[in-house]
């Protein structure tokens, strides 16, 4: 998409922040990794800040700070010396992110990261400022929650406002269902939440928004999602969705990012309805799991991207060069594989398939420890490889394959794949 300039933009004065000096990342798991390897590349250092030592970030950090995300003593060593801080996930607490802007620019600053970190406000503040989203209700206690489920139908997610991602802190509702409403609100903590209208979608979508803060603005082309136990388990790289769901999405991330004030990267969630609406889910002021393909993909990584926008520089270029698309990496893979070796070997001799792992040493139901990215001729064919690969990280499927002369028929190891990539056309309707 072609850069979208603020009206503001000519009254900016922040300087640029040039190769040489130190970027400090609030987080140091996978995205500050891959973002700190990124700035790496273009000459920066990096000090981190992340409850563990030997995080993924630490191996490619020159420095790392051990502190909890509501750590302010730590936050304060975190900013001291540094040219600018950014973050990699969105639970740092309020008054770390104060004392870090008290000393360097952070970017994002803190009152976007307010907005967005709680999902009542995040979702208010959408639908107060006319941007299209579904049915829901703020609930701050159980008897806001009974009345908001037959409200919204009686098919409800119920998401905690802090603290919940990757499928933590949800529940669902579903009608005739001898769900104990007070036992659900107990379980989520008793804490404020958002109850949303469970829809009947046709694909789930996201949208990557660069601003910097001469007030440049850039979205990626969509990426469509696929959810396993509401964890990303595969993106590929372009969506495939009709131009005007297209170009109506890139058009809302980049008004959002402008709106909401972020400087740096906002990832703009998005759902497809069957009816053709297209509504936001929700929003993330960093890097994305759904696009660690444009690291291959995409003439401008994410990561490179945040690098150029949380230093001022000139943002790059976001069209895709080659279709893409990755399969995250949970810990089943390890402890479900025999001997909890998963075959590497035999997943990488797909063609056009990398391997990418965080260096987290404890494998965990859920826990993402890596990544396979891949790309292709099309969107098809990236994703086919991408999974492929996959399921070759079992030895026994793995085995199997090696032993048959021919190979698996790809009709019947594509054909439930292609039927996921394959659909019909959805018209987008006017943003409410």
């Amino acid at each position: 998409m072609s850069p979208v300039p603020e009206n503001t933009a000519s009254l900016n004065t922040a300087p640029v922040i040039l190769p040489g000096a130190l970027l400090g990342f609030l987080g140091g798991g996978q995205l500050g990794r891959m973002t700190a390897m990124a700035a790496r590349t273009m000459g920066y250092r990096v000090r981190v800040m992340d409850p563990e030592l030997a995080c993924p970030a630490s191996f490619v950090a020159d420095e790392t700070i051990v502190g909890r995300w509501d750590d302010v003593d730590a936050a304060r060593r975190l900013a001291t010396g540094v040219d600018v801080v950014t973050l990699e996930i969105e639970q740092i607490g309020a008054d770390a992110l104060s004392a870090v802007a008290q000393i360097v620019p952070l970017r994002p600053s803190v009152e976007p990261i307010r907005i967005i970190q709680d999902k009542t406000l995040q979702k208010t503040w959408l639908a107060e400022n006319g941007f299209p989203v579904g049915p829901f209700r703020v609930v701050r206690n159980e008897a806001d929650l009974r009345e908001a489920v037959p409200a919204l139908g009686g098919n409800v997610f119920l998401k905690v406002g802090r603290g919940g991602y990757d499928g933590r802190g949800q529940a669902r509702i579903t009608p005739g269902a001898t769900t104990d409403l007070g036992q659900v609100w107990q379980e989520l903590g008793a804490t404020s939440a958002v109850a949303e209208q469970a829809l009947e979608l046709e694909c789930e979508i996201s949208v990557m928004a660069a601003r910097n803060p001469a007030g440049e603005v850039r979205s990626y082309p969509a990426a469509r999602n696929h959810h396993e136990n509401q964890i990303l388990a595969w993106s590929v790289l372009p969506a495939g969705v009709p131009q005007e769901i297209e170009s109506r999405a890139e058009a809302l991330a980049a008004e959002i990012i402008a709106k909401i004030g972020v400087e740096g990267l906002l990832c703009v969630e998005f759902f497809v309805t069957r009816s053709g609406e297209l509504l936001v889910n929700e929003l993330a002021p960093r890097t994305h799991n759904s696009y660690h393909q444009s690291e291959r993909g995409c003439a401008t990584s994410q990561f490179e991207q945040m690098v150029r926008a949380m230093c001022n520089l000139p943002l790059g270029d976001t069209s895709i060069n080659t279709p893409c698309a990755i399969a995250n990496l949970l810990g089943e893979v390890w402890l479900d594989a025999v001997n909890g070796s998963p075959n590497f070997a035999a997943a990488l001799a797909v063609p056009g398939v990398r391997l990418h792992l965080y260096e987290k040493h404890t494998p965990r139901r859920g826990r993402k420890m890596g990544h396979l990215s891949s790309v292709g001729a099309t969107a098809e064919e990236a994703l086919e490889r991408v999974l492929e690969a996959k399921r070759r990280l079992d030895p026994i499927y793995a085995a199997v394959l090696a032993g048959e002369q021919s190979g698996v028929a790809e009709g019947d190891v594509f054909g439930e794949i292609r039927s996921r990539v394959r659909q019909r056309p959805v018209k987008a309707k006017p943003r409410r």
